[in-house]
This record gives structure tokens, C-alpha cells and sequence, in this order.
């Protein structure tokens, strides 16, 4: 089932007398349960195409739905109060709060909406991310790859419809950037996860079900990863 899609997604920037065609004409579309994976050099589109998917920028032209919801008829503060309970992110920079603790950054989320924790998934998902006596550390009490496994469990325990990876690796040296890619991808699996995830680096996209490819805006190749 299709969980998400774009039709001519267009983000134009005026720079002087330059416009920049930051995406143009995007139209792709993401099936419930799968990990996509985005690929391109730099000024190619990706993560500007992955700011649109989380309705965290508006686009100049087309649309971007989420199970069927349109994005650019939300006002911003629906668009906030979606974002938060239908998507999850994990950035490259973790984006932990730094006063709160493991436990209270992974629940934050639902305590912003005042939502319940779901008890079986939280000792699931902290037992897979190996998170269960880190409860009471602040975040720079933990190494790199252990505050993107908190991101990650953030992420999962609000059960979005999507959730969205930024350069997730990209902090990380190469043996703990394949553990953590491979770590969201069996999440992913074991938790029945829809997965979008940006990286410039080849060996992580492999990882994913299928790449899309972007160049100046545009999609440029769309294929399988084990092609």
C-alpha cells in the first residue's frame, strides 16, 4: 500500500538574480514497509526532497501526501502537530535534548502529546538498541553511535507512518555507520516500519530495498539496490 507520495514537487529559491531549482518536478512515491533509500552529491535535491516528505519545509509547486493527508493544505501548526505524530526523524546531529535523560529523550514525543507509551514496544525497541542500562545517562555521557540508537528508538516508539533519516551515519566512522544502518534496517523489519533514509554514502544505500538517485532536482535513476 502506498503510505507516501509526491506529485511535481517544486522548491525554487531566488539567490540575487539566480533561481535555483532546487527540486523539479519530483513525483515518486514510497510503499508501506519498505526502506528507500536517497542518493546524490551535493545540491542535487535529496535533502531538500527529504525536508518536503516531513513537512518541514513548503514547496513552491506540486504536493507531498501522507496516508492520503496533503501537507501544503495543513496550516503550520496542524502540519507541526502531524509531523509529530505521524513521522519520525533521525538526524545526522542526533538532535537529543541535552538536560533530558535517555529514558525522557526517547518518550518526548509522546509526552508532547500527552499520548501513551506502548510498554511491550519501548522493551523491544531499547532491548534491540541495546538501550536497557542507559536510562539515566544524559546524552554526552554516550558515544555517537549510542545517541543515534536513542534517536532511532525515539523514532520508532511513536510508530509514525514514516520515518526519515537524514545522513544518519554521517557523524559516524565506517564500522559503526554500517551498524547503525544495519540496525535501522532490522528495525525497520521487526517493528513493520516504513524507512526513508538520505546518504551520500554508496555502501549504506545497498543496504535498502530500493535508491532513488537525484541530479539537479530531479530523479534521475529509480531501481532496486540489489540491481
Amino acid at each position: 500500500m502506498e503510505i507516501v507520495k509526491t506529485a511535481g514537487l517544486k522548491k525554487y529559491y531566488n539567490t540575487g538574480n539566480c533561481e535555483v531549482h532546487a527540486l523539479d518536478g519530483v513525483t515518486m512515491s514510497v510503499e508501506e514497509g519498505e526502506f528507500l533509500a536517497i542518493v546524490g552529491t551535493s545540491g542535487s535535491g535529496k535533502t531538500t526532497l527529504l525536508n518536503m516528505l516531513g513537512g518541514l519545509d513548503t514547496p513552491t509547486g506540486g504536493g507531498v501526501w501522507i496516508r492520503e493527508n496533503s501537507l501544503k493544505d495543513m496550516s503550520e501548526e496542524e502540519r507541526t502537530i502531524f509531523r509529530r505524530q505521524n513521522i519520525g526523524f533521525v538526524f545526522q546531529q542526533y538532535n537529543l535534548v541535552p538536560v533530558l535523560r535517555v529514558f525522557e529523550n526517547i518518550v518526548l514525543p509522546l509526552r508532547l502529546d500527552s499520548a501513551p507509551i506502548d510498554e511491550e514496544l519501548f522493551k523491544q525497541v531499547v532491548k534491540v538498541l541495546e538501550l536497557e542500562d542507559k536510562f539515566d545517562r544524559l546524552p554526552q555521557m554516550l558515544s555517537g553511535g549510542q545517541q543515534q540508537r536513542v534517536a532511532i528508538a525515539r523514532a520508532l516508539l511513536a510508530k509514525p507512518a514514516i520515518m526519515l533519516c537524514d545522513e544518519p551515519t554521517g557523524n559516524l566512522d565506517s564500522s559503526n555507520s554500517l551498524e547503525v544502518v544495519e540496525l535501522i534496517k532490522s528495525c525497520a523489519r521487526q517493528f513493520h516500519q516504513t524507512v526513508v533514509l538520505v546518504t551520500h554514502q554508496e555502501e549504506v544505500a545497498k543496504k535498502a530495498d530500493r535508491i532513488i538517485r537525484m541530479e539537479d532536482g530531479k530523479v534521475k535513476k529509480n531501481y532496486l539496490a540489489k540491481e
